[in-house]
Order: C-alpha cells, then sequence, then structure tokens
C-alpha cells in the first residue's frame, strides 16, 4: 500500500484568533457527530479556551445548524446523529449486495483508475471486485480515503494502492484534512465511487461532518464520471453539510426506485438512475 500524503490537523499560530476559531469550531462539529454531545466546561478544557469562548462557538455552530445548544453543552441536530461505521455495516445488508453487483458495472476497463469512498456501501462494492482488476498486468490505480478499505485492499495484494493521507475519523474510518483535501485535488481519475449520507432533491448529497464533506467534494470534482451509492434509506435525506449538487453525478445506485420528488430532480440534473 503506498500512502501518498500524510497530515495532521495543523494549528494557528498563537495571536490568530480567525483562523483557530474555525479550526476549534470544525473539532467542536465533529466530536458532536462522534459522541452525539459535549459540555461547554469539557470543551473549555481541552481547547484551553474560556466558558465564553466555547459558548460563542456553540452559539455560531447553531446558526449554521451543525448543532442543538442544551443547558451547558450542545447536542446533534434532532434525527442527524452519526452512527458508527461498525452500526452501519449491519444494516441494510441485502440492499448494500444488490447495490455492489450493480455499480461493479461501473468499474473502468483494464489499466483505468478509481477512488473509493469510505463507507459501508463502498465496503461491499470492494468485497465484489473481481481479482483480475486490482493485480497484475492491467490492473486497476485504486485510491481511497477509507482506512479500512485501504487494509482489505492491500489483504488482496492489490497492486496499484494509494491511500489518500491523513486524520483518521474514528467513528468511519475515513481520513480527512487539508492535506488530504490538497492531495485529492491534484489527482484525476476516471470514476469515483461516492457514498453519502443523504440525497435529497433540494440539496444534492449530504453528509454529517464538514471535515468529510470537504474530502468528498474534492473526490467529486476529481473524476470524470462520478457513480453515488446509496440505499433507499438516504433517499429525501439531509444532512447539515452539501457536498455535492446532483448535477455532479453522472450515475445514482440504488436498490429501489427514489420518490418522485428526487427522482423528479435526478431527471431534471440528467442522473443516470440504476436499481435492481
Amino acid at each position: 500500500m503506498k500512502s501518498i500524503a500524510s497530515a495532521v490537523v495543523p494549528r494557528s499560530p498563537k495571536g490568530s484568533y480567525r483562523m483557530y476559531s474555525r479550526q476549534r469550531q470544525q473539532l467542536i462539529t465533529q466530536r458532536v457527530g462522534t459522541q452525539g454531545s459535549v459540555s461547554v466546561a469539557d470543551l473549555a478544557e481541552h481547547f484551553d479556551v474560556s466558558p465564553e469562548t466555547i459558548r460563542r462557538d456553540l452559539a455560531a455552530l447553531e446558526g449554521a445548524g451543525q448543532l442543538e445548544r442544551t443547558h451547558g453543552g450542545a447536542v446533534a441536530p434532532s434525527g442527524h446523529a452519526e452512527r458508527s461505521l461498525a452500526a452501519r455495516t449491519q444494516e441494510h445488508r441485502s440492499a448494500k449486495t444488490a447495490i455492489a453487483r450493480l455499480a461493479a458495472e461501473y468499474l473502468p476497463s483494464s489499466g483505468g483508475s478509481i477512488i473509493i469512498d469510505a463507507g459501508s456501501t463502498t465496503a461491499h462494492l470492494v468485497a465484489r471486485m473481481p481479482v483480475s482488476t486490482l493485480t497484475g498486468r492491467g490492473a486497476l490505480s485504486v485510491y481511497t480515503d477509507s482506512a479500512p478499505i485501504a487494509a482489505e485492499l492491500a489483504s488482496a495484494n492489490t497492486s496499484q494502492l494509494y491511500l489518500f493521507g491523513g486524520m483518521v475519523r474514528g467513528i468511519t474510518g475515513a481520513l480527512v484534512g487539508s492535506n488530504t483535501v490538497d492531495t485529492i485535488r491534484k489527482t484525476r481519475v476516471d470514476v469515483a465511487f461516492i457514498g453519502t449520507n443523504g440525497i435529497s432533491a433540494e440539496r444534492g448529497l449530504t453528509t454529517p461532518d464538514p471535515a468529510e464533506a470537504a474530502v468528498k467534494s474534492a473526490m467529486v470534482a476529481s473524476a470524470r464520471k462520478v457513480v453515488v451509492l446509496a440505499d433507499e434509506s438516504k433517499y429525501s435525506v439531509d444532512h447539515v453539510v452539501q457536498f455535492a449538487s446532483l448535477g455532479s453525478v453522472d450515475v445514482l445506485v440504488g436498490n429501489a426506485p427514489p420518490p418522485s420528488s428526487l427522482a423528479s430532480a435526478l431527471d431534471t440534473a440528467d442522473v443516470e438512475v440504476v436499481f435492481p
């Protein structure tokens, strides 16, 4: 396995409050997504700032719809607490298997290049990739932002495997950070297989975490063809952060037809919709 970048989250120099505030708020959002709730006291101690500073951060994040303030802290927005990769792996397994089978039809021919996004549905695609596409002459060049997916591909002796470097989000196993995004922006692949937490007519593709949204957005922009894998539980679901419009998508692979409003929006955006 080749790592084409490594990253740590940069810390702003003293006196650069604006940059540090933005970074701190991003980390607060990640913590809310992972833990479901946070307290002002714990955050103030963790970031070594005053409780008043944390309260201002929480107010700004609530205004952006990224959390809901409570007495003494904050919680994830109603109905949008992020579930762990382990939990999601056990959900909708037959649907994800069906999606992976159809998505495999979009693997490029010999010598092509792909991105496989982090997620439980994209992991099913990896399990269905023929050995002939991964090893030997003409093997695909496979790029991923997922530590678990990279490990699985490495165990299959994938010839051309590249892991985007960065900080690993424990809840999803995805690599994130500014270096991750910068590296992806310098990459150009034939097909990107992208997962999403929600897909709606109004806001396109959405996810709970800003850091993962930045990575997903970069992957969408880096591909000649974008194939989104989403089971019907993601249809008409809208999370906090948008990372791509429907117009950025070439193919949606699902396990069932989308509801009428979403189907109409997909048709208007000229998205090919595939389901069993």
